[in-house]
């Protein structure tokens, strides 16, 4: 054999080729089978004559948004409702604090206006009360000015007699006792409880105070005194002090703290009036 003698392959014939073939074929009859799937179904299809929408799901939808609208709509003007509401109860806070100030800054000032005038009242009342007292004193001085005292003056009870003469005794026998408010003895007085006890020794029952005293009996004027009658400082019914006339132009009393049970003349501090008991 010559050596150029072409070699034989021996390769192995390919497989591949029918395999492609039948891959064609198989995908050739598929895509006709859609075809005419495809064909048939066009020619037995109705016409599309309108566009059909969810109309239960656009509805329901409207709905919810307007409601939705409508509710943030209403909660907005409630806002503003209690907004204003807020405001006019606050301006209404304000504007009866004020009123509440102003009634009662207007109450004080008629209070204090009030008290002004019972204060000048009350001034003018006690200035009215001095001025009588000195035009009493001053009456009484000069009834004092044009008493005659009688010629005998050695005792001071000389001119009196029976139960006076018990009382001025009573009430001379005191003096020096102590002087002890609401006291009626028996060895401390005040003025009034002195008076009380001294016309007790003779059985009558006198009223406990200076005031009541004051009109126990019948008024005399001091030119007229008695040995044994009721002295009284002040105005009848509300005198502040009371003594007994002892004769001789003098009166003892439980004067006060300092001086106790005294003997003074009536010249020492001149009484506004007298009262007759016995």
């Amino acid at each position: 054999m010559p050596q150029t003698a072409p070699i034989r392959t021996h390769r192995k014939p390919r497989r591949n080729a029918p395999k492609t073939v039948l891959r064609a074929g198989v995908a050739g009859g598929v895509l006709s089978t859609i075809a005419v799937a495809g064909a048939a179904g066009t020619a037995h299809a109705e016409p599309v004559t309108e566009t059909i929408e969810l109309p239960t799901l656009s509805a329901n939808l409207s709905a919810a948004v307007a409601q939705s609208a409508e509710a943030t709509q209403q909660v907005a003007l409630d806002m503003q409702m209690r907004a204003q509401l807020q405001s006019q109860e606050d301006t209404a806070a304000k504007d009866a604090a004020k009123a509440a100030k102003k009634a009662k800054s207007k109450a004080e000032a008629e209070a204090k206006a009030k008290a002004e005038a019972k204060k000048k009242a009350e001034e003018a009342a006690r200035a009215k009360a001095a001025a009588a007292a000195h035009a009493s004193r001053s009456s009484a001085r000069t009834e004092l000015a044009s008493y005659s005292s009688p010629s005998d003056s050695s005792s001071s009870s000389s001119t009196a007699t029976g139960s006076a003469a018990s009382i001025v005794s009573f009430v001379e026998s005191h003096i020096g006792d102590a002087y002890v408010m609401g006291s009626t003895g028996p060895n401390a007085f005040d003025c009034s409880g002195l008076v009380q006890a001294a016309y007790r020794t003779v059985g009558v029952d006198l009223p406990r105070v200076s005031q009541s005293q004051s009109t126990a009996g019948t008024q005399v004027s001091l030119s007229n005194v008695q040995p044994g009658d009721i002295l009284y400082w002040g105005s009848a019914g509300s005198a502040y002090h009371v003594a007994i006339y002892v004769g001789n132009g003098k009166f003892v009393g439980a004067q006060n703290p300092s001086s106790g049970v005294v003997e003074h003349d009536l010249s020492y501090d001149e009484p506004t009036g007298a009262v007759r008991v016995l």
